[in-house]
């Protein structure tokens, strides 16, 4: 059975110079179990309005554009208020579908395999997970259900043009639309008993694609395995080769890359930090430069999702980056990618040195970070640390051991968290271990963009009483992924596997979690508006949120406002 460690993984679509920061781990026999952030972008579905035809008018414009990520974030953004608008989920999910077929074929390890592999395998492979789902989703499912997935992901494929121009150059519109329609209806109308039935469908499928299309039936078969996976939720989905081995590295802590964040607003890609001794550092990028091009390919042609996928690329290759400089010149830079450790702690010192205030923000929760988050702790205590805060805004995931370990060191005793699935492997309590706890005053700054593994936390340390939260409300996304390899073909899978609940029994999916004290969004620095953020191969260096931006991260003050008062109450005891 593939079964893995466990993981939360982020979802704010942050980009290390590298691609994806996509977050989940699998290691060829066995999964990881990881809760994964959902979509940046948290803001008051109030704010769109409540008119869905103006909802779908923005949606339609989105979609008309090729904007697959933004139309997600669009949709998703008002589903939070409204969760039973049917059209509106529809048009989620063929957004979705878009996406993943585009960010599929632009990954050249999935492109090899298209070319490498045999019909014979793909079916394999498509059996392979159908067993997976089987015994792993968080869900019991139905054939049928995962074959109109299947369906529905060829269906879209067929008005891709990344789709259309590498499989059917020469085919007419009709001709293919015919083909769509008739295997729409014919699929659809097939009972399907076990998975043998829904192989053999598949592989009719793909008969009939290459027979009247000229379609490669293994391409057919992939768009099956793809949609049977990737539409069952927004954390699941088929993992390439590339994404799993850059996901794996991630985990780890360590990726091949440039060093650098990357923020990804519609056809822009904005330096927002440059990790200290990274390739980007060496070769000269500072924070605010813009990436216009990379290689020959214009961001404003191949928009920023693909400018980021085109940032990866094997240690020791070079990637040459056009940009527009913050003081309005134009550059162009060589960058060798290398491998480069990224820390998860960072922004680590003194907020308030006369009460002894120490701030550390977390941004992901990796393999490394309780170590990390050790190193900060004697750091912080050798400058005079009296009390914490611990900032986990825009933190979208990661790891769920790395979460649990981190809020043992700051309980002595009773649950951290419990995980419960369909699985009874899914079913587990993690308590605190004595050894080595801190009893510092804590604070803990939480967003709208705080999920997963750092809901975890907050949660634990909420429930506990041990800790004061500021901010605003967390995402809400308390379900736990594993990662699995797949034996067929190189690639892999992240699935739901189970959802997590707080100490006192909170389901945070959905949900979320309560700050102790509220403040504004529209004021906190640490949110702000939509925006897909991307984070490259990086190591080290100072947060946008961190101590230097005191001044104007309102929520931050509010932070320290509570820890002085926590100090000031210690004080007083007698």
């Amino acid at each position: 059975m593939n079964r893995s460690t466990g993981w939360i993984a982020p979802g704010t679509c942050r980009i290390h110079a590298i691609g994806l920061l996509l977050v989940a781990s699998i290691l060829a026999t066995h999964s990881v179990a990881t809760a994964q952030t959902a979509p940046a972008a948290n803001q008051e579905s109030s704010a769109l309005g409540n008119d869905i035809s103006t909802v779908l008018q923005e949606g339609y414009r989105l979609e008309a554009a090729k904007q697959w990520q933004q139309a997600i974030q669009h949709y998703e953004r008002w589903l939070r208020g409204h969760r039973d608008a049917v059209e509106i989920e529809r048009r989620l999910q063929i957004c979705r579908i878009h996406h993943d077929i585009l960010r599929r074929y632009s990954d050249g390890t999935f492109l090899q395999l298209l070319s490498s592999s045999s019909l014979e395998q793909s079916l394999d492979l498509y059996s392979e997970i159908l067993n997976k789902l089987e015994w792993n989703y968080v869900d019991a499912l139905a054939l049928p259900e995962l074959l109109r997935y299947g369906t529905a992901s060829l269906e879209v494929a067929l008005t891709e043009q990344d789709f259309l121009s590498r499989h059917l150059p020469r085919v007419p519109q009709a001709t293919s639309e015919h083909f769509r329609l008739n295997i729409h209806r014919e699929v659809l109308g097939r009972p399907v008993q076990n998975p043998g039935e829904a192989r053999s469908i598949v592989h009719m499928v793909a008969n009939k694609a290459h027979q009247e299309l000229g379609i490669p039936p293994v391409a057919t078969v992939m768009e099956y395995v793809a949609g049977a996976v990737g539409l069952l939720d927004p954390y699941s989905g088929y993992m390439t080769a590339g994404e799993l081995s850059e996901m794996m590295s991630q985990i780890d802590g360590n990726l091949i890359g440039l060093g650098v964040e990357l923020l990804a607003e519609q056809d822009e890609l904005k330096v927002i930090e440059v990790f200290e001794k990274s390739p980007a550092s060496i070769a000269g990028l500072q924070p605010g430069d813009r990436i216009l091009a990379i290689d020959d390919s214009e961001i404003a042609v191949i928009s920023a999702k693909r400018g980021a996928d085109l940032l990866r690329g094997p240690e020791n290759s070079k990637v040459k980056l056009t940009l527009n400089r913050t003081n309005g010149t134009s550059a162009q830079v060589e960058v060798i990618r290398k491998r480069v450790e990224v820390p998860s702690v960072i922004d680590v010192g003194i907020a308030d040195p006369e009460s002894g205030i120490g701030y550390l923000r977390i941004s992901n929760f990796q393999k490394t970070t309780p170590h990390e988050v050790d190193q900060a702790l004697e750091q912080l205590a050798i400058q005079g640390m009296s009390s914490l805060i611990i900032d986990l805004r825009r933190n979208p995931g990661g790891v769920l051991e790395a979460a649990v370990e981190v809020a043992d060191r700051f309980l002595l005793q009773g649950p951290i968290v419990s995980t419960r699935g369909r699985s009874r492997i899914e079913n587990r309590q993690y308590d605190a271990q004595a050894p080595d706890t801190s009893s510092i005053p804590l604070t803990l700054l939480i967003d709208g963009d705080s999920a997963s593994a750092s809901e975890l936390l907050a949660g634990a340390l909420r429930d506990h009483r041990r800790a004061t939260l500021v901010g605003t409300r967390t995402y809400g996304k308390g379900s736990v992924q594993g990662l699995f390899h797949t034996d067929t073909l190189p690639g892999g899978l992240r699935l739901t596997v189970s959802k997590f609940f707080s100490p006192s029994g909170h389901m945070i999916h959905l949900q979320g979690v309560d700050p102790d004290l509220s403040t504004q969004l529209s004021n906190d620095s640490g949110s702000g508006k939509s925006v897909q953020t991307l984070k490259p191969s990086s190591s080290g260096g100072t947060s946008l949120l961190g101590l230097k931006h005191l001044a104007s991260d309102i929520t931050l003050q509010k932070a320290v406002e509570v820890a002085r008062r926590q100090r000031s109450t210690i004080a007083q005891a007698p």
